[in-house]
């Protein structure tokens, strides 16, 4: 029986060597270039690199992954699985403009994993050999341009004695100012996890079969666990085909998502709910009519609110092409249960109830927990559980839980040591808010003011920061950035900030430059900008910022304005 994913490489490579393991879309579009490698020629290359890391002494250490998009990324990431090296998948640098930023995340990452080596293309690695002044201790680590190893060494590679216990991978979580936090997941969570996302896909030998083993299209990140755990490991799980191109390209041309579904017609796609989103906002007729998307059974949708108004619309939009509603497959999960918590199964239409036990919007349920996962609705301020219906925090048990974050005894302690009256073993505290019906998961939003915008973690800190440091008026420690419902635009940022008395005859100036500020650090418009007059923020009795209440109070008209509001 495979322990791991490198001996289920082994097995397809031997069985299978010229079937296709990933297509990439060179520029996103079907008719574009296309880069492909087959199992044997990966398992030759994940060998290759293995060797390399071995004969250099790497073998047990930690190893960032800084790759453009692309198939040598995941010759990367398998060779430090075949080394016994732990591999770190990272953002890699994107532009002039990022530099800095990228830089010291860049940094800040190096350090926390305590890294003694660097893989990425030949770019990333000739400019981080630049850097070595900006990059503290760089002169120390390794750094490799995986494509210069040669083919010869996969013959000197030995496998690694690997255990489920033994950490494959470290999956940060981290926001670009906050301490980072590498979810430690262990080869046993990751061949736990792929078996609950086959069985709940309906990825079986037969669908397979039908499909031509065409199981993924995907544009979702490579370095995210979603992107990750799905379209490139459960490819790799189940020796399928799988066909990527880059979130930009994506986001530079939607229509290109179902064009590559229609081309390639895998049985498997998705992405968050602002993907589906965009889609149906660039659907014209005499596309959709070009298209056909009959194969597509299963249309994952999670990282974010899914909502029953995107789905109705994305059927709507695509039923003449042959997109059946029960495709939809909203789903639960987060890096620190590897990825899937629950799903509903292939050909199962999508669950829509009344939110929050009866009451409130519409809520989508995100599907059941696996068969062998324990999920349980918590009171978070009195640790007890709650009753069928009710709101509280996710607690979470199955293998596919982590065993903790890389060197943060406290954090871990914190969020994986969770007990419950009643209850056997150790929980994950998710620190997400929702309740369970029927054995349905319908999510209800977060306990912490993690901010998700366009598919993407935003952590407010980060821009506070910048909006305080965009006009000496802004009060330092004034500001409290959290998101409202956009409605078919999603979750949308708003930034409320504290100006100084005498600022009130610049407020449109100031709003402007807070927009700027937040715009050049972070990539991100922000929805609305609001000043308000000192003392306006709430606070706790420590000085700590109240989010949730300053966003009531925005929602509810009831700040004290300091002069003219940039909205």
């Amino acid at each position: 029986m495979a322990r791991s994913l490198v001996d289920l490489l082994t097995e397809h490579a031997a069985r299978n060597p010229g079937r296709t393991a990933y297509r990439y879309l060179v520029t996103g579009d079907v008719d574009g270039g296309v880069e492909e490698i087959t199992y044997g020629r990966l398992a030759e290359r994940a060998r290759a690199i293995a060797a390399w890391l071995q004969d250099h002494g790497l073998a047990g250490s930690r190893a960032v992954l800084l790759y453009p998009p692309g198939v040598e990324f995941i010759c990367g990431y398998l060779g430090c699985l075949a080394a016994g090296v732990v591999a770190v998948p990272a953002v890699p640098p994107q532009g002039r403009a990022q530099n800095h930023r990228a830089l010291a995340r860049t940094e800040r990452l190096l350090a926390d994993a305590d890294a003694r080596a660097v893989l990425g293309g030949r770019e990333v690695i000739a400019a981080l050999r630049t850097m070595a002044d900006q990059l503290p201790g760089l002169d120390r680590i390794t750094c490799l341009a995986t494509e210069d190893v040669p083919d010869g060494l996969a013959a000197t590679w030995h496998a690694p004695d690997l255990t489920a216990d033994s950490v494959a991978f470290l999956q940060y979580t981290s926001g670009s100012t906050s301490a980072p936090r590498g979810v430690m997941v262990t080869h046993g969570n990751l061949m736990h996890n792929e078996r609950f996302i086959t069985e709940r896909m309906g990825h079986t030998p037969e669908a397979l079969e039908r499909h031509g083993h065409e199981l993924f299209v995907s544009w979702l990140p490579l370095y995210h666990d979603m992107g990750l755990i799905g379209p490139v490991l459960n490819t790799v799980y189940l020796g399928a085909t799988a066909t990527l191109f880059s979130p930009l390209h994506f986001l530079q041309q939607p229509r290109r998502w179902a064009a590559a579904v229609s081309r390639y017609r895998p049985h498997t796609s998705g992405g968050p709910n602002f993907g589906y989103e965009l889609s149906v906002k660039h659907a014209i007729p005499d596309f959709v009519a070009g298209l056909d998307l009959s194969s597509w059974r299963v249309a994952f949708n999670g990282a974010e609110p899914v909502r029953a108004a995107t789905l109705r619309r994305f059927t709507a939009t695509f039923a003449p092409a042959g997109f059946r509603d029960d495709a939809h497959c909203p789903c639960y999960g987060l890096a620190e249960a590897t990825l899937m918590v629950s799903g509903n199964a292939a050909g199962t239409p999508p669950v829509v109830a009344a939110g929050d036990g009866g009451s409130g919007p519409a809520a989508v349920g995100s599907g059941r927990p696996g068969p062998d996962m324990t999920v349980v609705i918590v009171d978070p301020e009195r640790g007890v559980e709650l009753p069928d219906g009710e709101t509280g925090e996710i607690w979470v048990r199955s293998a596919s839980v982590a065993g903790g974050y890389w060197r943060n005894a406290l954090a871990t302690r914190a969020a994986f040591r969770a007990t419950l009256p009643g209850r056997e073993g150790r929980f994950l505290r998710t620190g997400d808010l929702g309740f369970l019906r029927d054995g349905e998961l319908f999510i209800a939003g977060r306990l912490k003011d993690l901010m998700v915008v366009d598919g993407r973690n935003r952590y407010p800190q980060d821009l506070e920061l910048s909006a305080e440091s965009a006009h000496p008026a802004v009060r330092p420690g004034c500001t409290a950035a959290f998101c409202v419902d956009g409605g078919v635009d999603g979750e949308q940022p708003v930034l409320v900030a504290e100006v100084s008395a005498d600022a009130a005859g610049e407020a449109e100036k100031i709003a402007d430059l807070v927009r700027g500020a937040i715009g050049e650090a972070h990539g991100l418009p922000l929805h609305d900008v609001v000043l308000v007059r000192p003392g306006t923020i709430p606070k706790t009795s420590s000085g700590k910022i109240q989010r949730h209440a300053t966003r009531a109070a925005y929602l509810g008209g009831t700040l004290s304005l300091s002069g003219a509001s940039a909205g």
